[in-house]
């Protein structure tokens, strides 16, 4: 072959190969994206206990953007997203209540749920002011 020859067939091959496509390369600088869990992580069965909203906070804006009333069943958590609706149980009587999270707190060492004074008038705590509580998922 002649050297023309064979430097048209080189061009050729390069040519051929530039046009191929292997695929997106992996960056070394960016880890895949991790798959999204299907629920927002939450805690499962909390035990520990419960306080109740001032009297004065009524009609005040909550963290979810909702005024807070305090005839309705609703609750303020640190980590169940706004929405989610719980089972608080009163260990001490047994009585139960479904409420709604609106707000983020309790911010009290030790407190795991703030309730509404009506949810706390269900479990009938308002004397004592806390209550040791069970929390969990409302089905």
């Amino acid at each position: 072959m002649t050297r023309p020859a064979r430097l048209l067939a080189l061009a050729a091959a390069l040519a051929a190969a530039a046009c191929s496509h292997a695929g997106p390369r992996p960056s070394a600088e960016e880890p895949p994206p991790s798959p999204k869990p299907a629920r927002p992580e939450a805690p499962r069965g909390e035990t520990g206990l419960a306080s109740y909203y001032a009297r004065g906070l009524h009609g005040r804006l909550t963290a979810s953007g909702e005024r807070y009333d305090r005839h309705a069943l609703t609750c303020a958590h640190r980590r169940y997203p706004f929405g989610t609706l719980l089972r608080v149980t009163d260990l001490e009587s047994g009585r139960s209540v479904v409420v709604r999270v609106t707000d983020r707190g309790p911010f009290a060492e030790g407190r795991i749920v703030d309730l509404s004074y009506a949810a706390a008038r269900a479990l009938g705590m308002l004397e004592r002011g806390l209550a040791r509580v069970a929390i969990e998922l409302a089905r």
